[in-house]
């Protein structure tokens, strides 16, 4: 069978053509369709009332919380459960309705998508009942703040990405300990990047121990990860660890309820992207990490860090062969005389 690029230019052309419209609707369908099928669904809100509250407030209170919206899901709270709810983000939001009137209460420590999606509900809830709210955010986000959690999870997979894919094309003969000292030295880089411009863009983000620990941890993950996927590979490994740049951040910068539920299962519910943001967000608004956000990277740095130990020999495919990201492969002279194009060379 013919190689393709010995085919006529105008099937080359066509083929050529096929290829960029099948990446065109691929990344098509994992980014921009993420963002042009936004829309609520069971977006987490609250309304507080107090015990003692007149009967018309808990009547408006008990109104929202047997409406029937697909959009939203209710719950009444009293106003003392409302910190602890919008800190641990299990509301996104809280109407608090008192004689003297009716307060929106937001958190930081929520992702901005859902923040802009109850302040706009939220007070056009307390516009219908005939009342002018208040907005109140607890623990406020400055941009950066609100900017910083997703932009480093980003920052942090670009360095990996690079560094490793500049190690697989310029590394003849890599070791393991090179790849080791590589990833060591690509996450403490790619932190370091990370900690500068968070203090270039707010000098009030906290960058304590635990803040620059979750990062290192976010860091390592994603360069073992990388490396490993290049040592199985090759540099052909860019052609999944590129899109997932992407692709990822799309969908982590939203909030579950405001994605597609195709969307949600099969891109939000595993990207490490959404697990480091959130992670991050809340470190750096006074809250902690939760433990699924810290395992999650302890796995990833584990079965990266397992690929690169293992011996050529032992990777699928790889017995009595040298790694793919170990660049090219020798040839000697006696071998080179044997190829098609030495023969005809030595004919002439």
């Amino acid at each position: 069978m013919a190689a393709l690029h010995d085919r006529p230019p105008a099937v080359i052309a066509v083929a050529a053509a096929v290829v960029g419209a099948l990446i065109a609707l691929v990344l098509g369908l994992l980014t921009f369709g993420v963002q042009a099928t936004v829309h609520p669904d069971a977006v987490p809100l609250a309304v507080a009332v107090g015990p003692n509250a007149p009967p018309p407030l808990r009547g408006v209170a008990d109104k929202l919380a047997g409406s029937a919206t697909p959009e939203v899901a209710w719950r009444v709270i009293t106003p003392g459960e409302a910190p602890d709810l919008l800190s641990r983000q299990e509301v996104y939001g809280v109407l608090e309705l008192a004689p003297e009137g009716a307060t929106v209460l937001l958190s930081g420590a929520v992702n901005p998508a859902g923040t802009q999606v109850a302040q706009q509900v939220l007070g056009g809830v307390a516009q219908g009942a005939g009342m002018q709210a208040k907005v109140v955010t607890l623990d406020p986000a400055s941009a950066a703040g609100r900017t910083a959690p997703l932009a480093a999870s980003a920052l942090l997979w670009i360095a990996g990405l690079v560094a490793g894919a500049a190690f697989t094309v310029l590394a003849r003969k890599p070791t393991m300990a090179a790849r080791l000292v590589g990833t060591v030295t690509t996450t403490v880089l790619g932190v370091a990047v990370v900690a500068g411009f968070f203090a270039l863009w707010d000098s009030a983000l906290p960058l304590g121990w635990v803040v620059l620990g979750y990062l290192a941890l976010v860091g390592l993950a994603f360069a073992l990860v990388q490396g490993a996927l290049l040592r199985l590979l090759g540099i052909r490994a860019m052609a999944v660890l590129g899109p997932l740049y992407l692709i990822a951040p799309a969908v982590a910068g939203q909030v579950p309820e405001l994605l597609d539920p195709a969307y949600r299962a099969l891109l939000w519910s595993w990207t490490p992207f959404r697990f480091s943001a959130e992670g991050l967000r809340a470190l750096l608004q006074g809250g902690s990490t939760a433990s699924a956000q810290i395992w999650v990277f302890v796995a990833l740095a584990a079965v990266g860090l397992a690929v690169l130990l293992l011996p050529g020999r032992a990777l699928p495919g790889k017995k009595g062969q040298p790694d793919l990201a170990d660049g090219v492969v020798d040839v000697g002279v006696h071998q080179a005389d044997r190829l098609p194009g030495a023969q005809r060379q030595h004919t002439a």
